[in-house]
């Protein structure tokens, strides 16, 4: 029989737990350019209307802190190559930015940088990026636009909302230690498709297709979202999963009360909240200012009331 590892000690159970309790929903305001070369746009849409909060370990957390960390190196490494980093925008100190669709589509840069050794009268969007062996390895072997391209799209957008005409993506395997670096040229033809994405994303009021209607196709069996995407699990009860709500230029209107909301108002929903008839397992079968009722999947019929201040889940 083997061994039983050694349970963790208190000290290292209590460093997780601080970074668990810092975490936060995992809901971002906007639909970030890191995430829409995703293949699946149900996937983007959920992300969007925020319809799973994002828990992590806290050691995946510390994980993460270890990619934000060794940016700062990267930094100090084309630094020493003589070439000019700007991390931040000069006039206010803030990280840049870009953004399209209203405000609800962007993303922040790791930097521009001018003086590289390859093109050095050329600015470059800077992606910095940390990776396992095995996906360094295969970055090394197909290079960020086949490997990753995710990474590449985000790249992409960075390049068209800022005019900025070349990119140089720069990784690091966190086993080795070994750097890979790539220069990456504009495309504007996919920027255009990856804008046209988000836009439709946002703006849709009802979810897009699957990428697939099998739960067990290895893009759904990993996916944040399996559970209310395949299994019939509840949506977060938050304004954005909320029928009532909708994407509008400068942020989200509320029909239902005929107001713009905040993002704290977003996150904690009000008492009169209905669900997206998408987002319930069932067919609507009766509805009314303030419920709306449905034949569930089971045969049972279920009643998203919100004349009560009871919380709901679907």
């Amino acid at each position: 029989m083997a061994d039983l590892p050694a349970p963790p000690t208190p000290t290292l159970t209590a460093i997780y737990a601080s970074y668990e309790a810092r975490q936060g929903d995992g809901f971002r305001d906007h639909l970030g350019a890191s995430i829409i070369g995703k293949s699946c746009a149900r996937a983007l849409w959920y992300d969007f209307r925020w319809i799973t909060p994002s828990r992590h370990c806290g050691r995946l957390l510390r994980l993460f802190e270890t990619g934000q960390l060794e940016e700062d190196r990267m930094v100090r490494n084309l630094r020493a190559t003589g070439a000019t980093v700007l991390e931040l925008e000069p006039e206010t100190g803030r990280q840049i930015r870009v953004e399209a669709h209203g405000g609800h589509f962007g993303g922040s840069l790791d930097g521009v940088a001018l003086g590289l050794l390859e093109a050095p009268k050329t600015w470059h969007v800077l992606e910095f990026k940390t990776h396992g062996t095995k996906s360094f390895a295969d970055l090394t072997a197909k290079g960020v636009m086949l490997s990753k391209p995710q990474h590449a799209a985000q790249m992409q957008i960075y390049m068209y909302l800022t005019g900025i005409t070349r990119a140089l993506y720069m990784a690091v395997c966190k086993n080795t230690d070994a750097l890979h670096i790539e220069r990456i040229e504009a495309d504007s033809a996919m920027a255009d498709r990856l804008l046209d994405k988000a836009g439709r994303i946002i703006f849709a009021q009802h979810p897009p297709a699957r990428i697939s209607e099998d739960p067990a196709w290895f893009e759904c069996r990993f996916c944040d979202h399996h559970a209310a995407c395949h299994d019939s699990g509840g949506a977060a009860v938050t304004c954005r999963s909320c029928l009532h709500s909708t994407a509008v230029d400068g942020g989200w209107h509320c029909a239902r009360h005929d107001r713009m909301l905040a993002p704290i108002e977003q996150r904690a929903a009000c008492s009169k909240h209905l669900f997206i008839p998408d987002l319930v397992p069932g067919e609507v079968i009766d509805a009314g200012d303030d419920i709306v009722t449905y034949r569930m999947t089971d045969g049972s019929t279920w009643s998203n009331d919100a004349r009560t201040t009871e919380a709901t889940s679907c």
